[in-house]
């Protein structure tokens, strides 16, 4: 199956790889999981009752709470953490969580071409890129609505054979 790299901005630098898990909604980590397991627990989200803990989180940004940061160098401590983050933006919380748990981070991202379950490696340093598997056309979302979320967001996409 071919990959596709698309081009990001490095917030907390990093390499990750592994499973991620997708949210539609912003995120708090203050309330909207357990620090101790690591499963979100706000009722109204698209997630509830998913764990993050130890896979790539996508959600669009953050809303809420300082304290949240904190939450989340809790959660690196308990190992509960996710390996890393990707939002569509960013927001200061977020980021200084990321930071002082040593989580990497990445934004500018069009969440909407992920799907949960995808194997992503997600590459922050200078150079700052997440590659995922290209949908086929039995997938829920095809690859020409994948083509198409990827240029409405003008994100830049390397092809990898």
């Amino acid at each position: 199956m071919k990959s596709k790299k698309i081009k990001c901005r490095s917030i907390c630098k990093g390499f990750v790889e592994g499973e991620v898990i997708v949210s539609r909604k912003n995120f708090s980590f203050l309330g909207d999981v357990d620090p101790e397991t690591g499963i979100v627990k706000a009722e109204d989200s698209d997630i509830y009752g998913e764990s993050i803990s130890g896979k790539i989180f996508a959600f669009p940004s953050g809303r809420g709470s300082t304290v949240g940061t904190f939450v989340l160098l809790r959660m690196k401590k308990n190992n509960t953490a996710p390996l890393g983050i990707i939002n569509q933006t960013t927001e200061p919380i977020i980021a200084v969580g990321a930071i002082i748990s040593d989580i990497p981070l990445v934004d500018f991202v069009d969440i909407s071409v992920l799907r949960t379950g995808m194997k992503v490696k997600m590459t922050a340093s200078e150079e700052c890129w997440i590659e995922v598997d290209e949908l086929d056309s039995r997938s829920p979302r095809s690859k020409k609505n994948f083509n198409h979320s990827l240029n409405k967001f003008k994100t830049k996409v390397v092809r990898d054979g």
